[in-house]
């Protein structure tokens, strides 16, 4: 095992703090502490080219830098908070120090998590953490049990969706700091709602990013989409991968954390014999064991590979869950016939079969897209290793007018959508607004300082939206009014189709919840049949008793179709849900509350019907 050891700066409320920074390549370094008073402290060079000091001056408050070789004064690159932005000075935190009332939460498992991903900025007019606090009981009412937060280590500005951030320790101070993720950590779980970061351990944004000042966290050997790979398996790599090892188990540990969504895990580049994952995955362990409580690890991936979820002894680097990609896919193409930039290998009725049957539609395939074969057979893992939706800050942000599914396909569709999403066998993850049909886009925005950088972001939507057939000008990213126009304008409160879509949400989630079959979902006892020509779905949970029935009319015209007869169970079928039913703002539905296995069905166009057999 490779050394580990804290870094930055950590307050010890008995003799104040230690300040340790990364710097292998420097001669020296000092500790330059600005306010409440001004001193400078030499760092002693330890092995590795690790420098430390015991600062007793130093309380939480104390604003500091390093200064490298006499010359080059910089943040701290394990900053726990940065109070005036990145390229200022770095402020001292008591982590440890807050009141904590959530001694009896011990987290959720897979099989019960409803997750909604929320951006802090844009989720609420205030657009902090003490903001989202403000929300928890219309989320508890909704049924949500899980919130997912995109990330929130401070990056350039007041605006950007998290993925530019630079200080991987620090949370955003425009969003409330440490303090104010703290406070809504602690009131998500007085809710009984699990938490999930999203964390970017894959590349670093590039304002304020001084890390090269400091050591070779960046490798030439591979490069990323979005900026220089991080050096996870090249010379110095171990230091490297203690840092970010340090910066999960931070959020874990002291900001009690639930589950980290680890994102774009693609781009981790790292062909150590033990992958960066892996070793991840054993240092989340062994805190399990410290805090007596599990931790989840969730992987976005567009590998197809099941070596991400499965277990170590057998060859996998043992994370719990993965994002599922496919499944947004496959609903998203027949729903909207778009098949342009990655959706060509996309939009077949069987793709979505494929999908509830096997998991992967890629599963050892050729992809058109790609010019490559790609994925692995997942149909042996088990529902709870995938997170679905239908839309997400990705799917809808990267969309040149940020268009969400509201914008594209009917109402009665959106309807359906849901129960595709709501009860499928996987985790699912709903985007906020999608619940009521929010209606304002959700765009991609920044606020960056250097013009040069700005004109380059601009450059870079250009040239990304152009594998799409989408037409107009795309937002300025560094305009504020794109940043305003992503914000959630909560419409269901005065419109009454938006609640009724609402309301559809909230029995969804309930259903979700109460159902025997749909507590733990089992892809074996999943009976599906695509209805290629008509385009009727037909699914039925077999896992427990009562078996529920789910059919799909994904046709944009009323379709007839047969009820299957059930593997199991002989009873009739009773109506549960009807999409279409008045009470959901549909046109009616005009079905008989039992009906028995061959019964045919008229279902309106757009519409699910949920059906439960009778014990």
């Amino acid at each position: 095992m490779a050394i580990r050891r804290e870094i930055g700066g950590i307050y010890h409320p008995d003799a104040g703090t230690t300040f340790t920074v990364w710097a292998p390549h420097a001669d020296n370094v000092d500790i330059l502490l600005h306010y409440p008073e001004q001193k400078t402290i030499p760092l002693q060079r330890e092995a590795f080219g690790y420098w430390t000091a015991l600062a007793q001056e130093a309380m939480p408050g104390t604003r500091y830098t390093f200064r490298l070789d006499g010359e080059k004064e910089r943040p701290d690159p394990a900053s726990r908070f940065q109070p005036e932005g990145v390229h200022e000075a770095s402020q001292v935190v008591d982590l440890h120090g807050f009141a904590w009332s959530d001694q009896n939460w011990k987290g959720l498992p897979l099989e019960q998590l409803i997750i909604y991903e929320l951006h802090v900025g844009t989720f609420t007019e205030a657009g902090t953490f003490a903001g989202v606090i403000e929300k928890l009981p219309e989320l508890k009412e909704l049924g949500i049990t899980a919130i997912e937060i995109m990330p929130v280590a401070q990056f350039p500005g007041s605006r950007n969706w998290g993925y530019d951030g630079v200080y991987p320790f620090a949370t955003q101070n425009s969003y409330g700091g440490p303090e104010g993720l703290m406070q809504l950590i602690d009131a998500c779980h007085a809710q009984q709602m699990a938490v999930v970061l999203d964390v970017v351990y894959n590349h670093m944004g590039p304002e304020g990013n001084y890390l090269n000042d400091f050591g070779p966290y960046f490798t030439d050997k591979y490069h990323t989409p979005w900026g220089n790979a991080l050096n996870f398996d090249d010379a110095h790599s171990d230091h490297v991968r203690n840092f970010f090892l340090q910066n999960a188990l931070m959020w874990l540990r002291d900001f009690h954390i639930d589950a980290l969504r680890l994102d774009a895990v693609h781009a981790i580049y790292d062909m150590s014999a033990k992958h960066f994952l892996q070793e991840l995955r054993e240092q989340v362990d062994r805190l399990e064991e410290q805090q007596q409580r599990p931790y989840l690890l969730i992987a976005e991936s567009d590998l197809s590979d099941v070596r991400l979820i499965n277990p170590i002894e057998k060859g996998g680097y043992g994370l719990d869950a993965q994002w599922f990609d496919d499944y947004h896919h496959a609903i998203h193409t027949l729903i909207t016939g778009e098949q342009e930039g990655y959706y060509e290998d996309y939009g077949k009725p069987e793709h979505l079969q494929k999908a509830l049957e096997k998991t992967f539609i890629y599963d050892g395939l050729y992809s058109e897209h790609r010019k490559r074969t790609l994925g692995t057979d997942a149909s042996a893992n088990p529902a709870r290793q995938f997170v679905v939706c239908a839309q997400n800050h990705d799917q809808v942000g990267n969309r040149m007018l940020g268009e969400r599914l509201t914008q594209l396909v009917s109402f009665e569709m959106l309807k359906t959508v849901a129960g595709l999403v709501l009860l499928s066998p996987y985790v699912p993850l709903l985007f906020m607004g999608e619940e009521y049909g929010e209606e304002n886009p959700f765009l991609y925005f920044v606020s960056h300082t250097d013009q040069e950088l700005v004109e380059a972001v601009r450059k870079g939507r250009r040239e990304e939206f152009a594998a799409f057939a989408w037409k107009g000008q795309a937002p300025d990213p560094q305009s504020e009014e794109t940043f305003a126009r992503s914000k959630l304008q909560r419409s269901y409160t005065v419109n009454a189709r938006h609640k009724a879509l609402r309301g559809l949400y909230k029995e969804l989630i309930r259903i979700r919840k109460s159902a025997p079959a749909l507590a733990k979902p089992d892809k074996a006892k999943l009976q599906v049949h695509m209805e290629e020509k008509n385009l009727v779905l037909h699914l039925v949970h077999g896992s427990a008793a009562p078996h529920l029935y789910c059919v799909f009319n994904i046709n944009k015209q009323p379709q007839e179709t047969t009820l299957l007869s059930s593997k199991a169970g002989k009873g009739d079928w009773q109506v549960v849900l009807h999409s279409a039913d008045q009470a959901w703002d549909g046109p009616g539905a005009g079905l008989e509350p039992a009906l028995p296995a061959g019964s045919v069905l008229t279902l309106p166009a757009a519409s699910f019907v949920l059906l439960q057999q009778q014990l």
